[in-house]
């Protein structure tokens, strides 16, 4: 086989696709795919013969999944199609449609976009790049039986086009292939929408933003390999694949993403950060941060869809336990000092500084925020962009809040000293501080403090709580079941033996059409950590991490994966996600 021809490694067939969006199982796609081999004919035209799908439908699978236009052959003329005896061959051969040439691509309608087999034969003959077209595969044979043109003696076959017969004949037929798809594409439009783009990049990265809205992702990943592009979304805090588009589309697709996030399309050498808003189909405005980072194959490009609303849930809607919730609406409501929240990236800490603030937000209180970037818009809050470019850094912004009686100030992340140092420095004279740190628990963050270089007494003298979180993910309300678990097992996990009454019964995931995974949302898992008296004299004594978290668990401070384990009693989570996400 020549390598003109060669099927290229790592691309997905249409059973694959259809597989992939649910449409076919994988035992019903292998059937057809061998019924397919012994008829000798497309494992589309296997499918639709056997009924399994409709035409409309496979159509419309495959042109979502590869970012192809989908066309409406009965909206096409006849004659304003290529009608050359040059063509008849690879139309005859591999079932698909000549439709017209556009600068150096070949527009060809065809039920399979992923019969790579005829796209090398006819880019092979053709010298032009093959852009697929998605049209219904029982529309094809009556448009081509109106536009071959008849030969008297069926025997004889005409030759396969030569490269000048090729351009030659298309160029002279050609007509507005792109004005038949903008102009169907407005015909099924929804009232509401203004206006429909009729690029198949637009309308892919359209579909994908509306997918990922309706999945309740969090993020979107465009990432480029050296035969492959893929996309996934991160749900419920776990990165699932959603679709392997065409190679091609990568270039475009990022400078779409960054045309709209106002960033520089001309730049692919260092990463660029940006934001955009976007008005959905539903009528929504959603807010979206863009990250864009040079790999070897092109721009990874990562969306987090950010929505306010969230801060607006209420405390009572991120899994607080009733205890550690008294103790944080105590905190939030002094007049003065530090408010800590602490965890890895994406463990929830920004929603929890808003929702404090939004209880916070009151017409009499002066509230600013510096971020990098501000990822919820909350009105009535000031809300500042880190810019380090610029040289609005943390500390820089912390600097002119000060000077503009603030009530209140969140910073983004205490990263250095300065920055640190201002914020302590706030808190004892008259501000509430909130913000944010990475570290793995409450104990670790006052040790994170003194290695910054902050001195223990202006530590025990400006903070007041520090809340240490995890995101574990909760099992769906439909499909759980009962999980039998040995009480030494149970015990090993770090339930103590009088919590083992048999009241309560551990669950585990099964998977339902409703989550697909066997978990739906997103619970908190919380270390919340007032500095008491006696906290205070253990830092002043400059305290070691295990004797401040001895202190804290005298006070009734329970660990990160005590705390996890209330959540499996309660039937929101397993024993497993528990112990993977409080790993002690």
């Amino acid at each position: 086989m020549s390598t003109a021809n060669r099927v290229p490694v790592n691309r997905p067939g249409a059973l694959d696709v259809l597989v992939q969006r649910k449409l076919l199982t994988v035992p019903q796609a292998k059937a057809i795919a061998l019924a397919a081999l012994g008829r000798k004919v497309s494992p589309v035209a296997e499918l639709i013969s056997s009924r399994t799908l409709t035409a409309h439908d496979v159509a419309k699978a495959l042109a979502g999944a590869l970012a192809c236009p989908l066309l409406d052959l009965n909206v096409l003329a006849t004659n304003h199609l290529p009608r050359d005896p040059a063509y008849v061959a690879l139309q005859e051969k591999f079932q698909v449609l000549v439709l017209a040439r556009r600068s150096n691509r070949l527009l060809v309608a065809g039920a399979n976009p992923c019969d790579y087999e005829a796209e090398a034969a006819i880019r092979q003959a053709s010298k032009l790049a093959v852009e697929w077209v998605v049209v219904e595969y029982d529309k094809l044979p009556p448009r081509k039986a109106a536009v071959l043109p008849d030969v008297a003696d069926s025997s004889r076959k005409p030759p396969p086009p030569t490269p000048d017969q090729w351009v030659e004949t298309i160029e002279a037929d050609s007509f507005d292939f792109e004005s038949v798809i903008e102009e169907q594409d407005r015909a099924s439009a929804d009232q509401g929408q203004a206006e429909i783009d009729s690029a198949p990049v637009v309308r892919f990265f359209q579909s994908m933003l509306d997918q990922a809205l309706k999945l309740g992702a969090s993020d979107l990943h465009f990432e480029p390999y050296e035969t492959s592009y893929r996309v996934r979304f991160r749900i419920d805090g776990e990165l699932r694949e959603i679709a392997k588009p065409p190679t091609y589309i990568k270039e475009k697709l990022a400078s779409r993403i960054k045309v709209l996030a106002r960033l520089d399309i001309s730049e692919k050498r260092v990463p660029q950060d940006g934001r955009m808003k976007l008005r959905m189909r539903e009528g929504r405005e959603i807010d979206f941060r863009v990250s864009t980072l040079p790999t070897l194959f092109g721009e990874k490009v990562v969306i987090r869809i950010l929505d306010s609303s969230v801060a607006k849930l209420g405390i009572e809607a991120l899994g607080y336990e009733a205890d550690e919730k008294n103790r944080l609406m105590r905190a939030i409501g002094r007049p003065n000092g530090m408010i800590l929240v602490t965890g890895p990236t994406g463990s929830g800490k920004t929603v929890s500084l808003y929702s404090c603030l939004n209880l916070l937000n009151r017409e009499g209180v002066n509230i600013a925020t510096a971020e990098d970037p501000s990822e919820i818009n909350l009105p009535g809050v000031n809300q500042v962009n880190v810019n380090e470019k610029t040289g609005l850094t943390f500390a820089a912004a912390l600097r002119s809040f000060l000077r503009q009686d603030p009530d209140i100030i969140m910073v983004g992340e205490i990263r250095d000293l300065e920055t640190a140092d201002i914020a302590i420095k706030a808190a004892q004279t008259g501000h509430l501080v909130l913000s944010t740190l990475h570290t793995n628990d409450a104990p670790a963050t006052l040790n994170r403090l003194r290695n910054m270089g902050i001195a223990p007494f202006n530590i025990a003298s400006s903070v007041i709580l520090i809340t240490a979180q995890r995101l574990a993910r909760k099992l769906c309300p439909a499909c759980k079941v009962p999980h039998k678990v040995s009480r030494q097992a149970l015990v090993e996990a770090g339930f103590k033996p009088e919590d083992l009454d048999g009241q309560w019964t551990p669950y585990q995931p099964v998977g339902c059409p409703k989550c697909n995974s066997g978990f739906k949302g997103r619970v908190g898992i919380y270390q919340v950590m007032p500095i008491t008296e006696a906290m205070q004299r253990l830092i002043l004594e400059d305290a070691s991490q295990i004797d401040i978290a001895q202190q804290a668990q005298k006070e009734g401070v329970r660990t990160m994966r005590e705390s996890g384990l209330l959540k499996v009693k309660a039937g929101l989570t397993s024993i497993e996600e528990v112990l993977g996400a409080t790993n002690e």
